[in-house]
């Protein structure tokens, strides 16, 4: 059996998933396969829920409302997610589902809105964060999806840190060899990353972030990035190096 199956529909689903179980649908989930994807009963589905790895199903019942799915066989065990969690100053609608979807592909663990001086979105939608997280999901053959923070102030995201989880940081005007080198030094484990907003982190925020012992500022090269670039750079630099693609 190939390592994927790009093929067959992906869907996340929250109940449990085993031998023998049958499944209910979500009314959106509903319409999209009935209406949207023309299919019915016989039809076969790919599910996963972050637990029990991933399942092939097949409909055995579908109306204008409700969906039954019968469990025919596992596809894939569950894997470990890998423990990255990623923090950002948010942005506004599109470029945040952006971001927000590819961090999910990149394989962050959690998803931390971080609320600081220049951060130019006032308004995080954590429900809509979820839903292109599980979309992402679905579309890239992910067994997790990312748990979605509540947006946090930055000087209360530091105080409640937990220094067994070192906190890399991206700063234009970081000091170093360049960022793997950089990055070399930090031992594996439970890691963090925190891309600052389009204007930057405050003289104020970078002294906050600098006298920390469990931080490590990089540099994400000469050129000056977009928040929603610097994130995909900073997310790989980081896997490369220390991550699940080292």
């Amino acid at each position: 059996m190939a390592r994927y199956d790009f093929r067959t529909q992906r869907l996340f689903v929250t109940g449990g998933l085993g031998a023998g179980a049958q499944v209910n649908l979500a009314n959106d989930q509903v319409h999209y396969l009935r209406n949207v994807l023309r299919l019915g009963p016989g039809a076969r589905l790919l599910l996963f829920n972050g637990r029990d790895g991933e399942w092939l199903a097949e409909i055995a019942d579908i109306g204008r409302h409700d969906c039954e799915l019968s469990l025919i066989e596992k596809t894939r065990d569950q894997t470990p997610a890998c423990d990255l969690h990623y923090l950002f100053a948010p942005l506004k609608r599109a470029r945040m589902d952006f971001v927000v979807q590819k961090a999910t592909e990149m394989g962050a663990s959690l998803l931390q809105p971080v609320m600081t001086g220049r951060t130019v979105a006032e308004r995080v939608k954590p429900e809509r964060m979820r839903a292109n997280a599980i979309e992402a999901a679905e579309q890239c053959g992910i067994l997790s999806v990312p748990e979605i923070g509540a947006p946090v102030g930055l000087e209360a995201l530091i105080a409640a840190w937990d220094p067994a989880r070192a906190l890399i940081w991206c700063d234009e005007d970081a000091q170093g060899q360049g960022p793997l080198r950089s990055l070399a030094g930090v031992r594996r484990g439970p890691l963090g990353v925190l891309v600052g907003p389009e204007g930057g982190f405050s003289p104020q925020e970078r002294e906050l972030l600098s006298r920390l012992p469990f931080t490590l500022a990089i540099s994400l090269g000469p050129r000056i990035l977009r928040a929603d670039t610097a994130a995909i750079a900073a997310l790989a630099l980081v896997q490369a190096a220390l991550g699940d693609l080292a």
